[in-house]
């Protein structure tokens, strides 16, 4: 039996569609939250990053959505653009066995005037950020009297970036009855005061807060500051990880040690807070289709993304907190696969580890048994193609133009992302030349397009 058959009410066409996504399994939160969604009861739930949440609350939510209505049905907020983008999309998939329910994500960082348009053709459900979302209350273009769920996700990291009056101004103007659904790794003070604001009498479900040592496998190795770089690569060339996200605490150090290992060969790259939106966007999509191995992050990375299969987290410096690491590490070791993440300690910091890290095992740095030879190169090259979903433009259509024009196999074609105004395709390495040349003198649905490589 599928593991969602056990909960009653769910259609024979979604536990289907849940298949075909490979939800084989269902996690703790999605078992305990999903049946008392679905009540109509409000919910304020624990649970770590990478615990299937979305599906939790997303499932009941698209169950509840009348798409004779065109207005907004449920509101979900988010803190950040990443997380909307990330929810917005595993959400489309939930619903690929439901025509016509249309779901919109309003973040800062890209155009109003086109969310706005998306608002006007219609929209079942909002994912958005509080700032935008406040923005589009304040010009009168999000219609929220149709609300019935509201969603807060990740609410203790909205509070932390100090949203809780855009929270509370944006909840002011739903509907007097209607669910509301709070998630939050931790339960500050905070987080107490403003579900008592929001919910109503709501039901408390709570799943484990750390992971698993099966899970993820953790281990500390003791470093002088001076050494890191050169037992950074120590472990990089004994692990040798298909992909890495390693976090700093500082910005600038994200830098020097992106460029350290672009000396050594490695495909790195970097992700942090002053980047631009769209530089983030193809610093973590190049990360996610292979053309980046290593990406050096700050803690902007650490929570409300999702990307699949990292092999290994390096908390190149220890975290200030364990709520921190514990977000870091939960990078992997995701969906119920297993982890694995490395802690770098500097002698000041060893008896830190009982406090930040209690299931970091620590061990000597000799004992690593590095590949000299080894370095975490690319196979893919990423292209930009200066059309998206405004040309509706498809994936299918540049893998069309790729392999019956160009003459590239599919094996050759990575993964294609397509954006409001760009596609990215991952190419091989081997045929990166020909698909370029292909594209730039080629037309894809009998349209030339710019092309460039990021």
């Amino acid at each position: 039996m599928h593991p969602f058959k056990t909960i009653p009410k769910l259609p024979a066409a979604l536990i289907a569609n849940l298949d075909t996504l490979g939800y084989e399994t269902m996690t703790e939160i999605q078992a305990e939250t999903i049946p008392v969604a679905l009540s109509g009861r409000d919910l304020i739930a624990q649970a770590k990053t990478g615990s299937g949440k979305t599906a939790a609350f997303g499932i009941p939510l698209i169950l509840k959505i009348d798409t004779e209505i065109r207005d907004p049905q449920a509101l979900i907020i988010t803190p950040t653009r990443e997380l909307a983008d990330q929810v917005g999309r595993e959400l489309r998939r939930l619903a690929r066995y439901r025509e016509n329910l249309k779901i919109t994500t309003l973040t800062g960082g890209v155009p109003m005037r086109g969310q706005i348009s998306s608002l006007q053709k219609g929209a079942h459900i909002v994912v958005g950020t509080p700032g935008r979302l406040q923005d589009l209350l304040s010009r009168d273009t999000l219609p929220l009297y149709g609300v019935r769920t509201l969603v807060l996700d990740e609410a203790d990291r909205m509070l932390e970036m100090g949203f809780y009056e855009a929270i509370s101004k944006i909840t002011s103007n739903l509907p007097r009855q209607h669910q509301s659904l709070l998630f939050s790794a931790t339960f500050p003070e905070e987080i107490l005061q403003l579900s008592r604001h929001i919910l109503k009498a709501p039901e408390r479900i709570a799943v484990a807060a750390a992971h698993a040592p099966e899970v993820i496998e953790q281990t500390a190795y003791e470093v002088a500051s001076a050494s890191k770089p050169e037992a950074l690569l120590r472990i990089l060339r004994a692990e040798k990880p298909d992909s890495v996200l390693l976090f700093c605490n500082r910005k600038t150090e994200t830098e020097t040690v992106a460029e350290a290992l672009h000396a050594q060969g490695f495909a790195a790259d970097v992700l942090h807070g002053d980047m631009d939106q769209r530089g983030r966007d193809e610093a973590l999509l190049m990360f996610a289709n292979g053309t980046t191995r290593v990406l050096v992050a700050t803690d902007v990375a650490s929570r409300g993304l999702d990307i699949p299969r990292i092999g290994l987290v390096v908390n190149y410096d220890l975290p200030y907190d364990p709520e921190i690491y514990t977000h870091r590490i939960g990078r992997t070791g995701r969906a119920g696969a297993r982890g694995r993440a490395i802690t770098l300690l500097t002698p000041a910091e060893v008896s830190k580890r009982a406090e930040i890290a209690p299931q970091a095992e620590q061990q000597p740095l000799v004992a690593l048994r590095p590949d000299r030879g080894f370095v975490m190169q690319s196979a893919w090259a990423t292209l930009c193609i200066d059309g998206g979903k405004k040309d509706k433009l498809r994936a299918g259509d540049i893998l069309g133009t790729l392999c019956k024009e160009i003459g590239l196999s599919m094996e050759q074609v990575g993964k294609i992302t397509i954006q409001e105004r760009h596609a990215y395709v991952a190419i091989a390495r081997t045929v990166a030349q020909q698909a370029y040349r292909g594209l730039q003198q080629g037309r894809i649905k009998k349209r030339k397009f710019r092309v460039w490589w990021l």
